[in-house]
């Protein structure tokens, strides 16, 4: 079973499961390249102009220094990307975060009273941007590199109006089977 359907109730159905926008992945794959660059021009120099012991430990030093770089600035922002889940379902929009330590938020449809969403000319191009929803008593929750942020919050609010006139409907008097003289 995936990790989103571990999530839901037995007959909740799988609207949307999306990760963060790919934008979050440049910096860190840049840094990736830039600093392997930088280490293998380094190693280079340290090969021609130290002999010796000191070549080795510098060596190591620059493998070292060059793999921390890497575990802190390419694969922690990439496994936090990987393990960063915005789901919508048919009752309930969850997002879960993190490896180690598991965060998450479950907003029911039937609690949300806006969604909203805004980018800027960077993000338009690149069709993301952030999901703003507001539920009936907490402050808005932003959500920022959802992708296609225009058909999520469609979507959403879609979701939303459903869940809405499927309340509504349940609450009328005659769907509870009582005639108009009882309900008052």
């Amino acid at each position: 079973m995936g990790y989103p359907e571990d999530a839901l109730a037995q007959d909740e159905e799988l609207i949307l499961h999306r990760h963060p926008h790919w934008k979050m992945l440049v910096v860190p794959a840049l840094t990736f390249v830039l600093a392997t660059a930088v280490a293998g021009f380094l190693l280079g120099v340290t090969q021609k102009q130290v002999d010796g012991t000191a070549r080795t430990v510098l060596s190591i030093v620059i493998g070292v220094a060059w793999l921390g770089v890497i575990a802190w600035r390419s694969v922690a922002p990439f496994t936090v990307w990987k393990f960063t889940h915005f789901i919508v379902t048919d009752r309930r929009v969850l997002i879960r975060q993190g490896v180690l330590t598991h965060t998450g938020i479950d907003i029911p449809m039937g609690r949300i009273s806006n969604v909203q969403f805004r980018h800027g000319p960077v993000d338009r191009l690149l069709k993301t941007g952030t999901l703003v929803i507001a539920s009936a008593s907490d402050d808005p929750l932003e959500f920022d590199d959802i992708p296609d942020v225009e058909h999520v919050h469609s979507l959403l609010y879609h979701q939303v109006f459903d869940s809405t006139q499927q309340q509504h409907e349940r609450n009328r008097p005659e769907d509870r089977g009582e005639d108009d003289e009882n309900a008052w």
